[in-house]
């Protein structure tokens, strides 16, 4: 009997690890459109870049967007900024596989000279990052064409609101024609909504050129307007993933839940749960 001690064990092992495995490779509904359902950090902008990192994981998401100056937390010294040297990079990137959440963009970021530019396209792809989201000026417009193709990374044009230079989705295709195909559009719907604009009638512009998006979903059409539930707002949500699944998009939606700040996990949860069953049902 004693000899079958090491036996039951192997097995009680190989059970956990086969569970464990399915456990992380259950399918979420919008993987089976090749949509990612993340987070931009900025989300829980009142946390350091790990307590972010739980918070997302306490919604059921596995994907991060980070941006710029956020402090690191988790142990590590110094903030979510692209000049940090390599031993810091390959400590967050530990920490992220341990937690289970992938950092897919890098954003909104900017550059005013080639090296920085190139600095931030090498900071993405040492993260193993797809995107970088910026505003960038036009003038940068050739150089970045050359280094997305370069690092194999894309760059989505982001939109605030008005008056800001790529507010319009017009802005944003005029800037677009001649370069790679690696840049596109970060399509912030919120910030449509409050420059006038109509979500899904901007998205049937941009049909072809959306890299990624920054979802919201606000109680009111104005410039004042605030983070609502998904669903329960003006932006038309549900249209929006029509029209995205018309389109064949395939990319990452970075829930950007900016209101109720010190406590908002609740909100981006109903709105996930909201984003979930809606896809289910375009299938």
């Amino acid at each position: 009997m004693k000899n079958m001690y090491p036996i039951l064990l192997f097995v009680l092992c190989l059970f956990t690890s086969c569970a464990g495995s399915q456990q992380a490779n259950i399918e979420t509904p919008e993987a089976k459109l090749d949509w990612k359902l993340g987070a931009q950090a900025y989300t829980f902008n009142r946390f350091t870049f790990f307590e972010a990192i739980d918070k997302i994981r306490e919604c059921n998401l596995k994907y991060v967007e980070a941006f710029p100056g956020q402090t690191i937390g988790g142990g590590i010294e110094g903030k979510m900024d692209y000049h940090m040297p390599a031993e810091k990079r390959e400590q967050i990137l530990k920490m992220l596989k341990e937690k289970g959440v992938k950092a897919v963009s890098y954003g909104v970021v900017g550059a005013d000279n080639e090296a920085d530019w190139r600095q931030i396209f090498e900071f993405a792809k040492a993260m193993g990052m797809e995107n970088i989201t910026s505003e960038p000026n036009e003038k940068f417009l050739p150089l970045l064409s050359q280094l997305c193709d370069e690092y194999e990374i894309n760059l989505a044009i982001h939109n605030h609101p008005q008056p800001s230079h790529y507010w319009n989705p017009d802005v944003v295709l005029s800037a677009l024609q001649g370069q790679s195909k690696r840049i596109g559009a970060c399509a912030d719907i919120g910030h449509w909504v409050r420059s006038g604009l109509d979500p899904v009638e901007s998205l049937k512009k941009l049909e072809g050129h959306i890299v990624q998006l920054h979802m919201k979903d606000l109680n009111e059409k104005s410039r004042n307007a605030h983070d609502v539930h998904w669903g329960q707002g003006v932006n038309q949500v549900d249209a929006v993933l029509q029209e995205l699944k018309r389109q064949g998009f395939e990319g990452l939606f970075s829930v950007e839940y900016e209101h109720n700040w010190d406590n908002n996990v609740p909100d981006v949860q109903a709105s996930v749960a909201y984003f979930r069953e809606t896809v289910k049902e375009l299938q």
